[in-house]
């Protein structure tokens, strides 16, 4: 976006409206608008239309550059100010023009499919061949017979909430210039919103239900060619988006999006909650043959991530714990717990229950020749609570 100065026309980017900057006192600039009344607005709320002294470079409708944009510009004016693409039937309100304003109302051309609301936002490239430099101007295509009252909104990734990017009045078959994008400001889109109420004037209608649509943006798209495509609202490649498709918005706000992430977040811890899954062991059926429990916790769990040692140690405990209870019934039963040498930690919380909580039992180191260093037997010899 340009920073704007004396003379400049500019657009509100909150609201519709517009006009020449007739001074500027510090990050207010005060818009003189048709009716001759100056309006002060933040500068940052200001996109600029046409510099001050410059006709060369003003948009046209279609986004391209032209020299005499001033002059078809007003040639657009005299024609009600809108220009129909023949194969959809929708017009197109030139850059810089606000229908809302500048155009007299007239009587609603209806089409015959144009009960059904189709909603589009287009970003078209203003070069397309550079797109490292180029800058982006967003467009709303209403495909519908409705007015529709709307606002269209951003969050970037890590804001606190959204931020309107532009509010007012589309009218029916309309394809309406909302704003025009530097790279920065177009790699914060990681989140729009549009909200919109549908109605009709001077006749009567079927009643819309009140629409609000969230949908990511993946902003790395606006650096890819492939990603920009041809468009049956657009006569060169945009990065369309899909807002109501034949009534049905895509992807409708169905919670409030800070519970949206609170949720997410509580989904991600509860996937790195470990996988629980039955003790390995190996049992013969004979009861002569020990019972071989495994306590490395790489064998008890898949996954152990955001456990801390302590967890661990315990989840450890606590299979040692509930295989010594399945087997108290059991006299003369040997089991063998495989616990590692490492620092012995865990062994020495295995001596402590069986000092205290399992006490009575024989307990031995195993076989070195079968087990190796790093496990114990532990013999069952009476039944207790």
């Amino acid at each position: 976006m340009n920073m704007a100065k004396v003379g400049d026309i500019v657009r509100f980017l909150s609201s519709t409206g517009g006009g020449r900057i007739a001074r500027i006192d510090g990050n207010v600039a005060y818009v003189e608008e048709e009716d001759g009344f100056e309006t002060p607005v933040l500068l940052k709320e200001l996109v600029v239309v046409t510099p001050a002294g410059d006709t060369s470079m003003k948009r046209d409708a279609f986004g391209g550059t032209a020299q005499n944009a001033q002059r078809r510009e007003a040639e657009q004016k005299a024609k009600a100010v809108t220009t129909k693409l023949p194969e959809t039937g929708v017009t197109v309100a030139p850059a810089g023009v606000d229908i809302n304003d500048e155009a007299p109302l007239e009587k609603v051309e209806e089409t015959a499919t144009g009960d059904r609301i189709n909603l589009v936002l287009g970003f078209q490239p203003v070069e397309i061949k550079h797109l490292t430099t180029t800058t982006y101007e967003v467009y709303l295509v209403n495909d519908s017979n409705y007015y529709l009252y709307f606002t269209f909104l951003s969050r970037a990734d890590g804001d606190e909430g959204w931020t309107t990017r532009y509010a007012g009045i589309v009218e029916p078959n309309i394809q309406l210039f909302l704003e025009e994008l530097d790279r920065e400001q177009a790699g914060r889109l990681d989140r729009i919103a549009l909200q919109y109420v549908a109605f009709k004037r001077d006749k009567q209608f079927r009643l819309k239900a009140p629409v609000a649509v969230e949908r990511p943006l993946d902003t790395t798209k606006f650096y890819k060619l492939h990603c920009f495509r041809d468009n049956e609202y657009f006569d060169t490649p945009v990065l369309a988006v899909d807002i109501v498709r034949n009534d049905v918005p895509q992807r409708p706000m169905a919670i409030d999006s800070a519970r949206l992430e609170d949720a997410m977040v509580q989904k991600r811890r509860q996937d790195e909650r470990p996988v629980r899954r039955p003790v390995q062991h190996r049992d013969t059926g004979n009861k002569n043959e020990p019972l071989v429990v495994d306590l490395h916790i790489a064998q008890l769990l898949d996954n152990t991530r955001g456990m801390s040692p302590a967890e661990i140690l315990n989840y450890q405990v606590d299979t040692f714990r509930k295989v010594m209870d399945e087997n108290l019934r059991n006299p003369g039963r040997k089991i063998i717990f495989i616990h590692g040498k490492g620092e012995g930690v865990l062994r020495q919380a295995l001596t402590k229950e069986l000092t205290h909580r399992y006490k009575g039992h024989d307990v031995q180191d195993a076989s070195f020749r079968e087990y190796g260093y790093g496990a114990t037997q532990v013999t069952i010899r009476n039944f207790r609570h």
